[in-house]
């Protein structure tokens, strides 16, 4: 009798064994709780660096005397927005931030245009010396800015185009429209060929594939692009200074130069220049950084 019970609870046993949920452990792919604190860890560092100098340059522009850097414990106690104040009723700052908004946005605007049109014919067509027509646009981005400064200013002077923003943004997209084309052909390259063919079979024309089709998908791409072209227009001081003669067109790169002077340099005033033309700057990288990882990760997996 005893035997037989013996040989009924085994099974029962087996199989509430095999009922019990699988003790959890660590899966393929995951990291241990310490790697994860560690990677954490990390990060949170890498970031606080960053912020740093942005967080600094805030705290400097709240000193109200010029000479404070000097000694920035004692801008804790004396805190003021007085910079600001000073900066918005008493300077041309509007008058830059206009310069700066215009110049830029229309970079950003002609400059992709270009640059995608650019990139769409190589990436798709295959024409007498396309391949060398990318390496002129790559060989143009190494020459330095003091060499084209010149033959540049000629040009613009002969136009009848200097100390206009449309001679500057011209000068601005001689510079991104080069690199926005190799970014953009990358991009196209991984666009499958036969939406322009399916394009093409519904009866529309090579341009019209081009803007109805090419380009939504495109949107990533265009994304890095445009945000490329604006950073390399706003912040430029070299062309900005030597092309645009009037006070009233000065860009803020160029605008911050008016509180150095041979003696004096009055950086609590530029501290707090430098923290308002952060703001344009970071509300253009807030409307495209949805698409900013994108475009800069896609166009690097095909051609």
């Amino acid at each position: 009798m005893s035997t037989t019970t013996a040989h009924t609870k085994a099974p029962a046993e087996q199989v509430t064994a095999s009922l019990r949920p699988p003790r959890p452990g660590r899966g393929r792919g995951e990291r241990s709780r310490a790697a994860s604190l560690a990677s954490h860890g990390i990060l949170t560092v890498a970031s606080l660096i960053a912020l740093f100098p942005v967080a600094w340059l805030v705290y400097l522009s709240l000193g109200p005397d010029k000479n404070d850097y000097l000694h920035p414990e004692r801008i804790w106690s004396k805190m003021t927005f007085d910079n600001y104040a000073y900066v918005l009723q008493h300077t041309q700052f509007f008058d830059w931030l206009k310069s700066s908004l215009i110049v830029s946005l229309g970079t950003t605007v002609i400059g992709v245009m270009v640059a995608a049109t650019t990139g769409y014919a190589v990436s798709r067509m295959r024409f007498p010396g396309y391949k060398k027509l990318m390496w002129v646009l790559l060989v143009t981005q190494m020459f330095p800015i003091a060499v084209l400064i010149v033959p540049m200013y000629q040009i613009l002077s002969e136009l009848q185009l200097v100390d206009s923003y449309l001679g500057l943004i011209l000068v601005y997209c001689s510079t991104a429209v080069p690199y926005c084309a190799w970014l953009l052909k990358g991009y196209f390259d991984t666009i499958p060929f036969e939406i322009d063919e399916a394009g093409r079979v519904d009866g529309l024309t090579p341009f019209g594939t081009f803007f109805r089709l090419i380009l939504p998908l495109a949107r990533p791409g265009l994304a890095v692009a445009g945000f490329y072209s604006f950073i390399t227009a706003f912040g430029e001081v070299a062309f900005a200074s030597t092309f645009m003669l009037s006070d009233t067109k000065y860009t803020f790169a160029v605008g911050l130069q008016s509180f150095v002077s041979e003696h004096d340099a009055q950086r609590h005033l530029m501290a707090a220049t430098a923290v308002l033309v952060a703001i344009p700057v970071s509300a253009f990288f807030y409307l495209v950084q949805k698409n900013l990882v994108t475009g800069l990760t896609a166009g690097g997996t095909k051609g």
